[in-house]
Parts: structure tokens; C-alpha cells; sequence
């Protein structure tokens, strides 16, 4: 006989996930009889030297073959905790740990727990919402823009869909990353009415400062769009169509390094003031790590066009978040209701924090967003335990593990076991709040196309990867694995987030190649219905947007979940086991091989479904 506990069941722990400081929480543990238990302990522990906070239970009764016994507890500090449980039985003390699902007695993992600020807070606007990612060069071009100050050498191209540049310049031997395509402000603002079609609340814009390349996360000056997409008064024109439609508009936020050919370091010469020029006499030399002026300094990942800054440097902190007119306070002026953070695991918790303070400072209802790659609960990098959430630093992040766990279920890589743990595993240490914001994407501009990815493994250099296409039948198959991977991203909490045109079908393989034209007059119909019904699905159905979300079945090639309101309760699952799938249900809100049968309906192998109960 086992210790019964589970801390994703309320029958154990209640509430479900994380606290906050102060809130009460009950835990009960179900003993066999047999062991003879004389009492029981919570121990619950930090990384740090602080003692453990220690818990007793209280015998609650028992039942058939077990004794229960129950602890009421509560943390007044916020922090990332973990849990074990002390057992004195008959025949000796033991200590019980985490095993999966159950428990084991002397070895496994402990129990995470995370309590949070009592005062966090997600902006309800952006919860539950479609998002749209925009690679701004390459979505939409409309009408001529003012070049004179566009840095150069660049080259602007007018073969609006042909393949973007990947070949090293012949002289520099550097990738360059210089060709436009012209995408613009004013592009974008003329299709806004093609996202409100798909259901999108929030746009989300790669990089808009002034640079040098063409995806612009070398920032040449953080306060002026560069002007091959416009003016100030182009963005300004752009956010107020964007809230005109209900919709919310957030910039990518890039504080790690700043572009050599910047206002601020300035290798080139273009400007005159930057720290590369004028050493100690420029008022940006305090934001770089010169290990010798000028030639040697720290740059991003060794990218000496790319030089790292100082984030806690008092002047780089006036300017980007303190001053009047900060870069926080001029986009938000503009018109910007919020911010993702550019490789969130390289900025210091502290300069997160400032960020945050100062951004619901100037709007209480913008968002701050993180980019990511891991479960961002307990996330370590640069040898620190990162404290996103216990200290209140993001609203979300980008939910990258759910994109793996999905696209490996449907390929077949998994048989559901592993997409149903990760989906717990994230809704329990996540925030409540921040797992409805999540932004929940297939694809970005960091990753393959997702068509790409589900119809195969295409490794090799840039040269092969130039020269992908999909044949007719790969894209059939990638189509139909993209249903059944699109239908779990509207239908897990959050924010299903789709990249610029795949809801067109595009195709492309890596940086650059994933990075195409949006394909304006020559969309695949089929994507767009399929993106369109799921956006109709996701703002109609309120368990949807703001629901719970509990795993009842994962394994065995199925995944099955409810999402919960109080008013509400629907069922979602996809079935890619060799036998039909039935469930009880009073009526289908969106399916695909799914067939009524007595009180519900029968879902087919290959099949999925959203079911009101």
C-alpha cells in the first residue's frame, strides 16, 4: 500500500499552485494503517541558508485501510520553496517525497511551492486574448517612408516574397542582415482589420527602434522607430487603430546590449557622442564593460556588434526607465500598452523589478512579458535562481514548454504522457493569473516555421535550408498535425499567439528563412479558416479564456482535459490512438472527426473536440 498525496488534486492541497504571502493552505496525506503513524511533519525549504519552516499535521480520521492527517499552514515571506513530508511510524521515522504523480518514501524530488507577493496582479485585458506576432519588415508595406537618415549600407528590395538574404557580404565576409523588404507602420495599420478577422486582442511587435538591421535588435536609438517604418507619428497612428479595434499593442523591449552602430556606442561614427568615440567623455560610457578602450569590451553571446550593457549603470537606468521622458514613458505616449522583454535570463532580477514598478507606475493596466525558454518558476541561469514571480517582476512569459510537449504529441514523439505532465506541471507553478497570459506560440521569429517542423527534420547548413520546400503531400500531413497542435494551443489557458503568417501557410526553416513576406493574395484558405474558427472558439467560450484547466487523461496516443468557470465547464480532447474516443457531453463546440453517439459523441482516431458538459 502507498501514501496517498497529490498536490494537483484539491481532495490534497487546497489551493491548487501557488499562495500568496499569508494565505492559508490546507494539505492532507492519506497513511496506511499499517505503518502505525505517530505524527507527521511539513517541512518546507528554500535554496538559500534560512531555516526550514516546519508544519505539523493533525490526525483528520480515518477510512478503510488509511489514517488521515491534515496541516494548515501559511508562509508570510515570498519565495521559491520546496516541500517534503516527516513520518514517524511504528517501525521508525522516514522521510516522503515526490515520485510523479504519487509519492516514495526516502528518494525523489521534493514538492515546489511558490508564494507570490500578496498585491500580484496581471492586467485582466491581455488574459485569455489572442496575440499576433509581427515581424515588422516583412508583414505589410504601404505607401513611401522617408529614408534620409535610415543607416547604411542597405539595400531595399522589391521583390516583395523573395528569399531574404542569408549569403555573407562578399567584402566583410559578415552576415549582414541588411536587405529590407519595407514593411512598415502604415502596413500594418491597413491590415488591422485581416487580425480583428482572425479574433486577435494584442499585437506584438519584434523591434521598432531605429537600427542598423533588419530585425532591429541591434538598437541604434531606443527613443526614434527606425525610419523605414515611419514616423512617430506613423506609431501613433498605428496604436490608436489598434485600440479603435479593442485591441492592446505591445513592443519588444531590447536592455541586454545595444547596437555598435548606436546614439550610444557609436564604432561607425555616425553619431559622435557614443562611448566607442569618445571614451570616458561620452555620457554612455558607464553602460559597456570595456575590458581595454576602445576594441575590447563585452558584447552579447561575443557579437562585437552587439556590445553588452550595464543594466543597473544609474545613467542607463534614468534613461530607460527613471527619467520623464524614459524609454518606458515615450513608447507608452506614444501609444504602447506594454513591453516583452528580449532574453529575459540575461537582465538582473533588480532592473526587471525597476522596470515593472516604473511601467504600472505610468499604466497600471500595461503588461510586461519575458522572453523565456524554460519552466520561468524555477529558472536558474548564470548560476541565480531567477525570482520572476515571487517577486512580482513579470505578468508573463513565453510558454516555450507547452510548444515542445504539443508539437512532440502530434509528430507522434510522444504518446500524450509527457504533453499531459508538462501541462500540469506549468498550471501548478505558474501563477493563476500568469498562466492565463501566457503567450502560447508554435512558432516565432527564433524558431522554423511550425508547418516546417511538423513535416520534418530539415537539418543542415544555410545553403540546404535555402532550398526546403514542401511537397504537396508534406504539407497535407504538416496541415492536418497543425489542426490537432492549433486546436491545443486556443484551448490550454493563455494566449494562443500566432506568428505573422502561418494562418497563411507559410513554410521556412530557420532564421532567416522563417522570416519571409507575408504572402498577401496568396494565403492557403484552408489555414485561415482553421485560425478564424479557433479565434471564434477561443473569445466565445468564457472557460476558455479564463478557465482552470485539470488533466483527466493523458497516455496511450490521448490527451483529454477540462477547463472550468464557475459557470462553465467543456471538455477538450485530441485523439490520435487507434480506436475511437467517446464522451459524454450536452453539445460540440468545435470538432473534427467527431460524431454524435447516444449521450455524447465519439471522437475518431486522429479526431479532437471542445465539448460543453
Amino acid at each position: 500500500m502507498r501514501i496517498l498525496y497529490d498536490s494537483r488534486n484539491p481532495e490534497y492541497k487546497s489551493p491548487f499552485g501557488t499562495l500568496t504571502e499569508g494565505q492559508s493552505c490546507t494539505v492532507r496525506v492519506k497513511v496506511p494503517k499499517e505503518l502505525e503513524t505517530r505524527g507527521m511533519q511539513l517541512v518546507l525549504e528554500r535554496e538559500d541558508d534560512s531555516p526550514a519552516l516546519e508544519f505539523r499535521f493533525q490526525w483528520a480520521g480515518g477510512e478503510g485501510d488509511y489514517d488521515e492527517f491534515k496541516c494548515e499552514f501559511a508562509v508570510e515571506a515570498r519565495g521559491l520553496y520546496f516541500y517534503w513530508f516527516r513520518v514517524a511510524a511504528k517501525t521508525g521515522p522516514f522521510r516522503l517525497f515526490r515520485q510523479g504523480q504519487g509519492t516514495n518514501m526516502e528518494e525523489g524530488d521534493r514538492w515546489q511551492l511558490s508564494v507570490l507577493p500578496a498585491d500580484f496582479t496581471v492586467p485582466a485585458a491581455f488574459q485569455g486574448k489572442v496575440m499576433y506576432q509581427i515581424f515588422p519588415d516583412r508583414f505589410a508595406r504601404e505607401g513611401s517612408v522617408d529614408l534620409t537618415d535610415k543607416l547604411r549600407p542597405y539595400i531595399l528590395r522589391e521583390d516583395w516574397g523573395g528569399q531574404p538574404e542569408y549569403r555573407p557580404d562578399p567584402e566583410t565576409k559578415e552576415i549582414l542582415c541588411n536587405d529590407f523588404f519595407g514593411g512598415n507602420f502604415r502596413g500594418i495599420e491597413s491590415r488591422l482589420d485581416r487580425l480583428a478577422e482572425l479574433g486577435v486582442g494584442v499585437v506584438y511587435l519584434n523591434p521598432v527602434s531605429m537600427a542598423f538591421s533588419n530585425h532591429r535588435y541591434d538598437t541604434a536609438d531606443y527613443k526614434r522607430p527606425d525610419p523605414m517604418l515611419g514616423t512617430e507619428a506613423d506609431f501613433r497612428s498605428l496604436c490608436d487603430a489598434v485600440h479603435r479595434r479593442g485591441m492592446k499593442l505591445i513592443l519588444d523591449g531590447v536592455y541586454s546590449h545595444t547596437g555598435a552602430n548606436s546614439v550610444y556606442f557609436d564604432r561607425n561614427g555616425v553619431f559622435g557622442n557614443g562611448a566607442y568615440r569618445k571614451g570616458k567623455d561620452s555620457p554612455y560610457y558607464s553602460w559597456y564593460s570595456f575590458q581595454q578602450w576602445p576594441d575590447k569590451y563585452e558584447s552579447w553571446w561575443g557579437f562585437k556588434t552587439l556590445p553588452n550593457v550595464n543594466e543597473l549603470s544609474e545613467s542607463y537606468l534614468d534613461y530607460i526607465i527613471r527619467d520623464a521622458d524614459s524609454v518606458i514613458a515615450h513608447w507608452l505616449a506614444l501609444g504602447a500598452d506594454g513591453f516583452r522583454l528580449d532574453v529575459a535570463d540575461e537582465l538582473p532580477d533588480e532592473f526587471i523589478l525597476r522596470f515593472k514598478r516604473r511601467l504600472r507606475q505610468l499604466r497600471p493596466d500595461a503588461l510586461l512579458l519575458g522572453e523565456v525558454w524554460e519552466d520561468a518558476s524555477n529558472k536558474s541561469a548564470y548560476n541565480v535562481r531567477r525570482r520572476y514571480f515571487t517577486d512580482g517582476e513579470l505578468d508573463s512569459v513565453m510558454n516555450y514548454p507547452w510548444r515542445t510537449a504539443i508539437l512532440n504529441y502530434v509528430k507522434g514523439l510522444d504518446d500524450g504522457s509527457a504533453l499531459g505532465e508538462t501541462i500540469m506541471t506549468i498550471a501548478e507553478n505558474y501563477p493563476p493569473q500568469v498562466l492565463q497570459a501566457l503567450m502560447n506560440s508554435l512558432g516565432t521569429h527564433d524558431t522554423p516555421r511550425v508547418l516546417t517542423v511538423l513535416a520534418g527534420d530539415f537539418h543542415g547548413d544555410r545553403e540546404y535550408q535555402a532550398k526546403v520546400r514542401l511537397s504537396p503531400e508534406q504539407r497535407e500531413r504538416a496541415l492536418e498535425l497543425l489542426r490537432a497542435a492549433a486546436f491545443l494551443q486556443y484551448t490550454l489557458p493563455g494566449c494562443p499567439c500566432i506568428y505573422y503568417g502561418d494562418e497563411a501557410g507559410m513554410e521556412g526553416c530557420k532564421d532567416p528563412f522563417n522570416r519571409g513576406c507575408y504572402p498577401w493574395g496568396r494565403e492557403d484558405p484552408r489555414f485561415l479558416e482553421l485560425f478564424r474558427s479557433l479565434g471564434r472558439l477561443k473569445n466565445e467560450t468564457p472557460a476558455l479564456e479564463a478557465g482552470t484547466v485539470r488533466v483527466t487523461e493523458a497516455g496511450n496516443g490521448r490527451i483529454v482535459f477540462r477547463r472550468e468557470t464557475e459557470a462553465q465547464s467543456v471538455l477538450c480532447c485530441v485523439n490520435r490512438s487507434g480506436e475511437p474516443m467517446r464522451v459524454k457531453a450536452r453539445r460540440v463546440l468545435l470538432a473534427r472527426g467527431a460524431n454524435p453517439e447516444g449521450e455524447g459523441f465519439a471522437v475518431l482516431p486522429g479526431g479532437y473536440g471542445c465539448f460543453e458538459l
